[in-house]
């Protein structure tokens, strides 16, 4: 956590509003250590659309587990993961295939 704050030029205490609000997702890990993917941040910022996307999940009764999952699983339709394509500013594409997922 502290290093995903320091990124983001935020208080430790903010990065956890954003993890409860679902603005950004991390995970436990097997260790024990709480992770956030460093994809999911690009310089200082999240993603752009990051949010968006786990909302669509998080409605389609996606757990954080499943989300992380769905979002780093490779789906030649995109092509690559979800993720990428986020990041590539796609959000649109992989919107799509989120909300098909709710039928």
């Amino acid at each position: 956590m502290p290093d995903v704050a320091q990124q983001l030029g935020l208080p430790v205490n903010r990065v956890k509003q954003m993890l409860r609000d679902r603005k950004l997702l991390g995970v436990q890990r097997p260790d024990g250590s709480f992770g956030v993917p460093a994809a999911f941040l690009v310089g200082d910022q999240v993603v752009r659309g990051l949010h968006g996307t786990l909302t669509l999940l998080y409605d389609c009764g996606f757990t954080d587990v499943e989300a992380m999952r769905w979002l780093f699983t490779s789906d030649d339709s995109l092509p690559g993961s979800p993720i990428e394509a986020i990041a590539a500013h796609r959000c649109s594409e992989v919107n799509r295939r989120a909300q098909a997922l709710a039928f």
